[in-house]
């Protein structure tokens, strides 16, 4: 399952990805914003989107299982990651090409995907969102560690 969210400077862009979405047969839960509303705020969304994902997560064994993902949209990226990493369990993003969200999942097992409404062009978010998709993390015993100490940091704090 594919959790999408966003506030008022990413709406339009994830209307556009939902029909994409849906032709390329990927299933979706909109998780907002439902309607324009300029005075929406990001962490709302984020957290709603990072929550569904923390909840579908629970019970899984291995960093290796097929594992929910989410994709934010705000006007930079970057705020929907600072408030979605909040979420214990969570992983998320911006990536601003292909190559670098394709090495995000390999390495650190991104869970959620954050996009700039502002900086990328519909067709960037597209190419960024196929590869994200389609990556598995690689499970090598380095990265498994390091995901490891992230977890224990998310516990101590």
């Amino acid at each position: 399952m594919i959790y999408l969210g966003a506030d008022h400077r990413g709406y339009a862009l994830k209307e556009k990805l939902k029909l994409w979405l849906e032709q390329l047969g990927y299933q979706y839960e909109d998780c907002g914003a439902l309607e324009y509303n300029k005075d929406d705020d990001y962490p709302d969304f984020a957290e709603l989107v990072g929550e569904k994902i923390a909840q579908s997560q629970r019970g899984l064994t291995s960093y290796l299982e097929v594992k929910p993902q989410g994709i934010l949209i705000c006007g930079s990226g970057i705020g929907m990651a600072v408030a979605a990493n909040k979420i214990k369990g969570i992983r998320a993003g911006t990536a601003i090409n292909p190559k670098q969200i394709a090495e995000a999942v390999n390495d650190e097992d991104l869970n959620v995907l954050t996009l700039s409404a502002d900086f990328i062009s519909e067709d960037q978010a597209k190419a960024i969102i196929k590869i994200f998709l389609k990556t598995t993390f690689a499970g090598a015993k380095r990265f498994q560690r390091r995901l490891e100490k992230i977890k224990e940091i998310e516990t101590r704090n």
